[in-house]
């Protein structure tokens, strides 16, 4: 064999080993997709285990006593979930940081959804709970509930200036619109902020297959430089890295994660870092409201977080993160704060 037969040959050796590299990455990512499944947008088209999932809450008989707890159940696809129980209500309405939390799996079969649990079953049909001791005695039940943000919708005061109200995307860089009127991620504000007061609502899809950061992903970066992060984790410990972390820096005081597809809310409050000939003298601080509950309250921010633009002097608009989930934001607005 010459070397040009030689050389030929182990190129079409080279070749098929890329061709068949290129193969396999297609096949798991594929096979990715389809552990994934699909980001649901419209609750119409979500199916049984949408309609399971939600909040739910009620009395039950512990001993002699009667307590109140609260209930969320994540859908994970295929009629499974994981009930996560709270001893004294929901998070944000009776359960806080600390509080009682366990968490329990099921299954839906032939339209019932059991758990076990320690000396307890509970089986959930038609929106209720019900909660039997181990001799089968009842023991109370629990009704899902559909809690809204008190500052959902919310219209902006006289002076402010609208981001986004639904009409067009023309305060965003690269701003696109879906066909139901909402923001898409992958934008920045083109108008520029130091101090503000910040409202926006945001939607997270309904995606059961998928799991942590890539489970309804985004963030909303004030100045470009701190993330808020958006993330489906309800029912989650409520981390730095899950919805309302300010992200690997501050975990919320407490998880108000609604469903995926509630529409919720941010209501921050920012004041931005002072500089002196080039030095920082302040750091920047935040005050977040999520769905009308406090889970920061004048924070100060040690320093920009990854996925944005460093500190800076410099005014700077607003990012919302495209981490390749179809969230979804509407009713933005601005009110600028006199320093």
């Amino acid at each position: 064999m010459n070397c040009r037969t030689r050389k030929s040959t182990l190129m079409r050796l080279l070749n098929a080993c890329c061709a068949a590299a290129v193969s396999l990455s297609a096949l798991a990512s594929v096979s990715c997709a389809a552990d994934h499944g699909e980001a649901i947008t419209d609750a119409s088209k979500s199916g049984p285990d949408f309609q399971v999932q939600g909040e739910y809450v009620g009395d039950v008989k512990i001993g002699d006593k009667t307590v109140k707890y609260g209930a969320q159940i994540i859908a994970l696809g295929d009629g499974a979930f994981d009930a996560v129980v709270y001893t004294g209500g929901l998070p944000g309405d009776g359960w806080q940081r600390g509080d009682d939390r366990k968490k329990v799996g099921g299954k839906t079969v032939d339209g019932v959804t059991t758990f076990v649990g320690d000396k307890w079953t509970a089986k959930l049909a038609d929106g209720k709970i019900a909660v039997t001791g181990s001799g089968g005695e009842s023991l109370g039940t629990l009704t899902k509930t559909e809690r809204k943000s008190p500052t959902l919708g919310e219209k902006p005061p006289a002076g402010a200036q609208i981001l986004f109200d639904g009409t067009n995307a023309d305060q965003f860089k690269n701003g696109k619109m879906t066909e139901d009127n909402l923001l898409q991620v992958g934008v920045v504000s083109k108008p520029t902020f130091e101090d503000f007061k910040l409202h926006l609502e945001f939607r997270t899809p309904f995606m059961p297959k998928a799991r942590g950061q890539g489970r309804g992903n985004s963030g909303v970066y004030l100045q470009n430089r701190y993330e808020v992060q958006v993330l489906d984790s309800f029912g989650l410990e409520g981390l730095d890295n899950e919805c309302g972390g300010i992200y690997k820096q501050t975990s919320p005081k407490v998880n108000m994660c609604l469903p995926p597809l509630a529409w919720q809310t941010y209501d921050i409050d920012f004041t931005a870092a002072r500089w002196e000939a080039g030095k920082k003298t302040k750091n920047a601080r935040v005050t977040i409201k999520h769905n009308g509950v406090t889970i920061y309250d004048d924070l100060e921010l040690t320093g920009a977080t990854p996925g944005g633009v460093g500190e800076g002097p410099e005014k700077t608009g607003f990012q919302l993160q495209n981490h390749g989930n179809p969230v979804n934001y509407r009713n933005i607005w601005v009110v600028e704060k006199k320093s």
